[in-house]
């Protein structure tokens, strides 16, 4: 999971950082790399693996998963689950289970790497959207029938945003988080579900850029 903004202690309190990372610079620096953020969801939707097969989910080959991996594991994002496999196959396994990235002044100071990583993280949700889709019509009709895809315009003040996320949030956390070791049948008729929040922010164009398009011509005057 990857959690944008909010306060740790509002949404959820202690329990939340127990298992969860608040992004720093060098742990933004680490996620700013699509394959990187995907190799930390893989880990932590599925539970350990190998750069073999996690390349393979990935498309991939298996050095560059094994690079990144070890970049991950230096910043302290995934580490070796000495546990599992042998001396020709390493497996690696998530450190934590949720993400937090909610410094502004961080993003501040860190332009670049803040515009990668949401990226990443936005190409991700835009991915698993297509991937539902994709089996939507193969889909049991009850799972079929709890698909959404909805928007809301809403015309509120940064505080009531905030507010909004906060409350977002504890909905959320009044149901069972996922977890690789639950793994099918953990609860009668329970299956994965995915749910991604988002606030975007779009304010309002100059009042030039509200203008018709023939208006806005005989402001400018001809073009040379």
């Amino acid at each position: 999971m990857w959690r944008m903004t909010g306060d740790l202690e509002e949404q959820g309190g202690s329990n939340v950082v127990e298992d969860s990372v608040v992004l720093d610079a060098k742990g933004l620096r680490a996620l700013a790399h699509p394959v990187r953020v995907q190799l930390v969801g893989l880990l932590r939707k599925y539970g350990p693996s190998t750069a073999t097969r996690l390349a393979e989910r990935l498309g991939v080959n298996s050095g560059t998963a094994s690079y990144h991996l070890r970049q991950l594991g230096a910043a302290g994002f995934v580490e070796e689950d000495t546990g599992r496999g042998n001396a020709r196959e390493r497996w690696w396994r998530s450190v934590h289970r949720s993400t937090w990235f909610n410094d502004p002044e961080l993003a501040e100071r860190e332009p670049e790497a803040t515009l990668a990583y949401l990226r990443s993280v936005a190409a991700i949700h835009t991915l698993r959207t297509r991937q539902t889709l994709d089996g939507l019509r193969t889909m049991p009709r009850a799972w079929r029938e709890t698909f959404d895809m909805s928007d809301w315009a809403l015309r509120i003040t940064p505080e009531e945003a905030a507010s909004l996320q906060r409350e977002l949030a504890e909905v959320v956390a009044r149901y069972r988080r996922d977890a690789p070791e639950q793994g099918p049948g953990a609860a009668d008729e329970a299956e994965r579900v995915v749910v991604i929040t988002q606030i975007l922010p779009e304010p309002d164009a100059p009042a030039a850029w509200s203008l018709p398009s023939d208006a806005r011509d005989e402001e400018e005057g001809p073009t040379p």
